[in-house]
């Protein structure tokens, strides 16, 4: 799938040696840990959307982390591969073209230009592999066939198809492979239950053998697209199609799963379990979860209409770089609430940084030390609330080197002065 141009990120390496790589917060072990990077290629793969309401803020907050953590490997001159999937068929995708009487393919293909725009206009860093479900179907099928094979996948009988649904056996997957169930999600028994049934799950299935146990592969029903494959006619499920895009990509253990903290489980969990099932490898050494944010007193949510739009405050007149910097002013891990005013308190900062940038004063602070604080601060677990204030403080007291901070602004935060 194409992705969209990549930002030019200004050289620093002729002035300053290369900074030091990031540490980042394992969602799994609840540790800030280093990476693990082979071969000096730090590897990230971060769910994508599913194209049926794109971009609202908290899509925008999740993707600006994993765009400052590129940052920061680049920074310290590791090479990255980023892959991110597009779920391109799935049910909350038809349910809104259904009720808006809308083709789902042409739905999904005007989200996801529509996505592609607000990230270019974002300046965030492009995946070097960009997947939809539908360009890896056969793949999938072909995955889904060799866990049915193993005795990890198996069929429910499904009165409403004509063939059978394929569920994923958790406790056979226990004992085939590495994976073992809260291995990223350390949740109770009855906490799974219910985030399962809330985030796409069906724990009352008939005829599954663990409430807790995933789709495969939904068989073929009237109305719905399907492809004929290996396993029959029908779609995937959700969590195995992340497991082969990400093994296609990236291979496994790859260095950093990411994504939104309601992907914990069952998204998370499942696709790991997906991937070891096939692999007998782990997903990832490092799972990393952003926060979720809020908006008019509730969590920013497509089902109750809460989403602040990105495309929205582009076309209203805001800058990308005013976006981001409301965005950076909260840590990655933090809950927080969207407030109208942010944007402007965003812009009165771009501003101030624009203007006091090049001011000259008697006794000026020293770029390169600057800088350093900035890339200090990036690199422990993605501080950015702590280096909009570095930057606010060296501005108000004034540089030796504008043009240097300048472009460390530019390639560590993305904000263009």
């Amino acid at each position: 799938m194409r992705t969209w141009t990549a930002p030019e990120l200004p050289e620093l390496s002729e002035i300053l040696k290369p900074a030091e790589a990031p540490k980042l917060f394992n969602t799994a072990t609840g540790r800030i840990e280093n990476l693990c990077v082979k071969d000096n290629l730090a590897t990230l793969y971060v769910c994508g959307i599913t194209p049926y309401d794109a971009t609202h803020i908290g899509h925008a907050f999740t993707y600006l982390t994993y765009d400052m953590l590129q940052r920061a490997w680049l920074d310290a001159g590791v090479e990255v591969a980023y892959a991110q999937n597009i779920t391109d068929v799935d049910d909350p995708l038809l349910e809104r073209a259904n009720s808006t009487g809308v083709n789902w393919q042409e739905l999904a293909a005007e989200q996801i230009a529509l996505f592609r725009s607000d990230m270019h206009r974002l300046n965030m860093l492009p995946p070097t592999h960009f997947t939809a479900v539908t360009e890896v179907i056969e793949d999938i099928a072909e995955t889904v066939l060799r866990l049915e094979k193993q005795g990890i996948g198996y069929r429910v009988p499904t009165p409403d198809a004509d063939t059978d649904d394929i569920y994923f056996d958790i406790s056979r997957a226990e004992e085939l492979s590495p994976w073992r169930l809260g291995d990223v999600a350390h949740y109770e028994q009855s906490e799974l239950l219910i985030l399962s049934a809330a985030r796409g799950g069906d724990p009352d299935r008939p005829g599954k053998r663990n409430q807790l146990d995933p789709l495969l592969w939904r068989a073929a029903r009237e109305g719905e697209p399907s492809w004929d494959t290996v396993v029959g006619k029908g779609r995937p499920g959700w969590h195995i199609e992340c497991a082969v895009i990400a093994q296609q990509a990236l291979g496994t253990p790859f260095t950093v799963q990411g994504g939104g903290h309601d992907l914990i489980f069952p998204h998370h969990e499942l696709s790991a379990a997906s991937a070891a099932a096939v692999t007998n490898t782990p997903l990832a050494h490092l799972y990393s979860h952003t926060a979720l944010v809020s908006y008019q007193g509730y969590k920013m949510s497509k089902s109750r209409g809460n989403l602040v739009f990105v495309s929205k405050l582009l076309n209203s007149g805001a800058e990308g770089s005013a976006i981001r910097l409301a965005l950076l002013g909260h840590h990655y891990r933090t809950e927080w609430e969207w407030f109208d005013r942010d944007l402007e308190t965003a812009k009165q900062r771009l501003n101030n940084w624009r203007e006091l940038l090049h001011w000259k004063p008697a006794e000026p602070v020293e770029s390169t030390t600057v800088v350093a604080q900035l890339r200090a601060a990036l690199a422990n677990d993605l501080d950015t609330p702590l280096m909009l204030a570095i930057v606010d403080g060296a501005v108000t007291v004034g540089v030796d080197n504008p043009e240097l901070l300048a472009k460390a602004i530019e390639r560590l935060l993305g904000v263009s002065l």
